[in-house]
């Protein structure tokens, strides 16, 4: 592969994965990496987007662009999710095929995964059981998308890859009260807790949960390797091979934050998927490796963000 000369476009780069996947293109000499701002392109607009393709020509087109958020972003939004995660990578895909794009990489979800998967989950359990309710729409989204690429790659011997990251965390996070993840809201809770001199945490929940948890750099060093492999295009599941309960994390995260007060966990509240632990075994017989240790990343994230 020239790396001076195949074009590379990643939709969604402003975002925590979309960014990551940048940073380590350019860290690895790609000189034609393509970027458009959100505010001058909407993915969602079919004629533009396709206008857009048509004008690049890019070589390589990765898929990042999404609409995401927490548990209860993603009930109370639910037609927002689907319609617009579904015309994203449609429009994104389809376009690409008729300007004859030579790979895609989409980024699917373990929310995809049925709610009462057996674990761990391998790729052929997609589609075996219920979808979680709390975040159907977005799981239906996605699995379009899987769907999608699959389907091209049958009918016009296209060579589009799927893959399901495990729950990722790391620089760019959102810190959207609404919008957030479990990592980036129990952080910034404990830190303004903190700093109020609260004297106790609400955290929704029992906390016995558990979930596999995947630094974004470990995820992009292995996007950037994969877009340089000839492989045949699949769907992927790319995890840490790490569980931990929501509890234990609430605890790291009051640690790391120096928060003194008491932590409550609210039973009442929504768990979500109690397991979500990914296969790994195809991805690590490609070569991944999970290279960050989760405490120390979860420290320096901290302290960039709020010290």
């Amino acid at each position: 592969m020239n790396k001076k000369k195949t074009k590379i476009f990643i939709a969604g780069h402003k975002g925590m994965v979309g960014s990551a996947i940048l940073k380590k293109l350019k860290e690895n000499n790609f000189k034609k990496i393509i970027t458009v701002e959100k505010k001058k392109l909407n993915f969602i607009n079919q004629a533009k987007t396709l206008k857009f393709i048509n004008k690049i020509k890019p070589d390589i087109v990765i898929i990042a662009a999404a609409k995401v958020g927490g548990i209860t972003f993603n009930n109370l939004n639910r037609a927002q999710f689907i319609y617009e995660n579904t015309m994203i990578h449609s429009n994104i895909i389809h376009s690409s095929y008729l300007n004859n794009v030579k790979k895609i990489i989409f980024l699917g979800s373990s929310c995809m995964y049925p709610k009462n998967c057996k674990q761990p989950m391998k790729e052929e359990y997609l589609l075996d059981g219920k979808f979680e309710p709390t975040n159907e729409p977005y799981a239906l989204a996605k699995m379009h998308g899987i769907k999608m690429c699959e389907s091209y790659n049958y009918q016009y011997k296209t060579n589009y890859l799927s893959l399901i990251p495990a729950s990722m965390y790391g620089p760019n996070d959102n810190y959207n009260n609404r919008e957030s993840h479990v990592i980036p809201a129990l952080m910034k809770k404990l830190y303004l807790a903190k700093k109020n001199k609260a004297k106790k945490v609400e955290i929704w929940g029992s906390g016995k949960p558990k979930r596999e948890f995947l630094h974004v750099y470990d995820f992009a060093d292995f996007v950037v390797e994969l877009i340089q492999k000839k492989i045949e295009p699949k769907i992927l599941n790319i995890g840490s091979g790490t569980e931990i309960t929501i509890k234990k994390l609430a605890f790291i995260l009051k640690n790391i934050t120096q928060y003194k007060g008491k932590l409550i966990f609210n039973k009442s509240k929504p768990d979500g998927v109690y397991r979500k632990l990914l296969d790994s075994k195809k991805v690590r017989s490609l070569g991944f490796k999970k290279t960050i240790n989760f405490e120390q990343a979860l420290i320096k994230i901290f302290s960039e963000k709020f010290n």
